[in-house]
């Protein structure tokens, strides 16, 4: 461990400092600092750590001073110290630092104090409360529908994920562009192409991307294909891409996501699983002196009918195939109708928007699509997780062949945010000025491209003081690497994000409310369980240290239904263990109901231990003689017992059993099994449940 070549920082000398090769002079006056800290924090405290890569560090003294500090500073803390600390002061001006002091009590009842101390409550608010969470969180992002869902979730024995805002229409795109967080002149888009690293970035209004998409929008009708027809992409992540993706889902139609490293075999692949009508390519792409073709690769992969834009030229250089058509040609179309308003196409929510893909290194990738609450979904995650807000300038190295490529437009736009895109290879020097100069404040990575970035040490010399925060998925990442990540930002958090594409975003990560320790995760993400499954393929409590297979809760707001080429049920639950906890209340309250022909109606309720440990199953119980609540009790927890264990899992048990004479119920008549959870809760910690 790295831990073990260091000393305690307590006992460096300024003659260690000075052998690291920096002066004297300096290196007397960082002693000094050091010396000031330990006296008034110690020598192996968080707070020891924040004050030292706060006030004593800077991306400027050598790397290697970073990791005497930080390896010395936590060299007998154990495991998974914390490189960075919350303040109350920061937390508050965070979204969801604001809707806590907002409406925190209102949600945690008399448990809320303040947004660090009640993030982790608030977290398993929004699992045990999934409707109250969703329905506000929605509020707060602004979503517009044009048919408002009938509720934010239906639970049904035949849908075990959920049938989420049912009844809703709505189009991601049109939500995209909503003038609701910000006005027409705000920046939505910046980008720079490689090998023009000393131009100015370019940058796109919010009105000139709206006249953009809809320009393209009114093209894809001339196209007379189908509504919910499949249109590809294979291009690079630029500001063109962008455009074609949201014209594309404005105008209904679905996306079909791939990636432009793809060779021809792949490409034909997806286009025959989704069943692509057109595709939207480059003649060829630049990375640094390489000149990359894409229409020859498609054209290979026997196409449909390719859209095909000329990379850095005003015209193509190539020979199209006949029925293709050129960029220009095809905006040409609709010139007339330039400046007007597309009317969005709105669709059921349980409508395709995208067609995404597993990697495919095991067999035939996976054709997964997203609904449109998939975007929705990453949008409440950038939200939730990075606190990506209005005046925020987003960057993430990747391309709409994979997740984060949709996630990206929908994560900055849906929040207010500017999209940043680099057109080119993001390993050098170049894509580092890229982030001085676009002023990023949230800058995603994959560990690999750290790995470079150290190795060629690229951010050298540029100032990225304006990010906020990390963002980093797709590896594992390192300690090391990660430390010297923090540092060339002033040591600002490090978000790990941890998904995938038929979650429509993450289902752990870590939260700007809570310490973030280097290569490690502090949190489920909001709305998402998590279970560590034992060798007996039961959960460890989630009070004790375990190690074991991670099952998720299948209740997961925009999570995939389905699989276009196998079966989504066989692929993603057949085998999986039915718990407490993962089980809907729908299906024990059915079971219960029928158990004895007293009983008119029945509530299940997850309880937490006053003391900690797996949830108690407590039933509310409504007899149909309300007058009489004095039923054998005992009689009736053997029924429920024995039709639960022989109906859904042997292992089942309920605690207790809560005779009431009615249910607290919403003005629509649906159960507050919140309040029904809070009053047990409460009870339980002096009583009897």
């Amino acid at each position: 461990m790295a831990y073990e070549n260091y000393k305690g920082i307590d006992s460096v000398t300024v003659a260690d400092v000075e052998a690291l090769g920096i002066p004297s002079e300096l290196a007397g006056e960082i002693h000094k600092k050091l010396t000031r800290i330990v006296r008034n924090y110690g020598s192996t405290t968080p707070q020891t750590w924040h004050h030292i890569s706060k006030e004593l560090l800077s991306p400027k003294l050598p790397f290697s001073l970073h990791q005497m500090m930080y390896y010395g500073c936590y060299k007998d803390f154990g495991p998974d110290p914390p490189a960075w600390l919350p303040d109350q002061k920061n937390a508050g001006l965070t979204n969801i630092g604001q809707l806590l002091e907002r409406r925190g009590k209102e949600f945690l009842g008399s448990n809320y104090e303040d947004p660090i101390s009640s993030f982790s409550d608030f977290q398993r608010f929004s699992v045990s409360e999934p409707e109250v969470y969703w329905k506000t969180i929605l509020e707060e992002m602004n979503v517009s529908f044009s048919v408002p869902p009938e509720c934010i979730l239906r639970e049904s024995p035949s849908h075990p994920g959920g049938q989420w805002l049912p009844g809703a229409r709505v189009n991601p795109a049109k939500n995209c562009l909503s003038f609701r967080k910000r006005t027409l002149s705000d920046v939505a888009i910046v980008w720079r192409s490689e090998g023009n690293d000393e131009a100015l970035v370019e940058k796109m209004t919010l009105k000139e991307l709206c006249e953009s998409v809809w320009a393209v929008a009114y093209a894809l009708e001339t196209l007379g294909l189908e509504k919910g027809s499949a249109i590809a992409i294979d291009m690079p992540m630029d500001v063109n891409s962008v455009v074609i993706y949201l014209a594309i889902v404005l105008a209904g139609y679905v996306v079909v996501s791939i990636a432009d490293s793809f060779a021809p075999r792949e490409i034909s692949t997806r286009l025959m699983l989704s069943k692509a009508k057109a595709i939207f390519t480059q003649d060829f792409i630049f990375r640094g002196d390489k000149k990359i073709p894409l229409y020859s690769r498609v054209v290979d992969a026997r196409s449909p009918t390719a859209i095909v834009i000329p990379n850095r030229a005003s015209s193509l250089s190539i020979q199209l195939r006949d029925g293709d058509i050129s960029w220009p040609d095809f905006l040409e179309r609709v010139k007339d109708s330039r400046g007007l308003e597309f009317v969005a196409v709105e669709q059921p929510i349980t409508a395709f928007t995208n067609i995404l893909f597993s990697s495919g290194t095991t067999g035939e990738p996976k054709a997964i699509p997203w609904s449109l609450l998939s975007p929705f979904k990453a949008a409440a995650d950038g939200w939730c997780h990075m606190d990506i807000k209005k005046g925020d300038v987003v960057a993430w190295p990747t391309n709409l062949g994979w997740m984060m490529g949709p996630w990206l437009v929908y994560a900055s736009l849906l929040n207010g945010a500017s999209i940043a895109l680099y057109n080119g290879s993001p390993l050098g020097s170049g894509f580092a000025k890229f982030v001085q100069d676009a002023k990023v404040t949230m800058l995603g990575v994959i560990p690999s491209i750290v790995r470079t970035w150290k190795a060629k040490n690229s951010p050298d010399g540029f100032d990225w003081s304006t990010i906020r925060c990390f963002g980093s998925t797709g590896e594992a990442s390192s300690v090391d690497e990660y430390l010297w990540l923090m540092g060339r930002a002033e040591y600002k958090p490090i978000i790990e994000y941890c998904g995938g594409t038929e979650i429509g975003g993450s289902f752990v990560s870590g939260s700007l409310l809570q310490p973030q320790s280097l290569a490690a995760f502090s949190t489920a993400v909001m709305g998402c369980s998590l279970h560590i499954l034992g060798d007996d393929g039961l959960p460890i409590p989630s009070d004790v240290p375990g190690i074991g297979e991670l099952a998720l809760g299948p209740l997961m707001f925009g999570a995939s239904s389905t699989l276009l080429n196998a079966d989504h049920n066989e692929i993603y639950f057949k085998g999986m263990p039915v718990l407490n906890g993962k089980v809907s209340s729908l299906e024990i309250e059915r079971i219960c109901n029928a158990a004895d022909e007293n009983i008119l109606e029945t509530a299940a309720v997850g309880v937490p231990p006053a003391g900690g440990g797996p949830e108690k199953l407590v039933i509310a119980v409504v007899f149909k003689d309300s007058d009489n609540l004095e039923h054998n009790l005992d009689t009736l927890m053997i029924s429920f017992n024995t039709a639960l264990q022989r109906k859904l899992n042997p292992l089942f048990k309920v605690s207790s059993i809560v005779p009431l004479p009615s249910l607290p119920r919403t003005a629509t008549n649906k159960v507050m099994r919140r309040v029904l959870r809070q009053q047990f809760s409460q009870a339980d910690q002096g009583s009897k449940l």
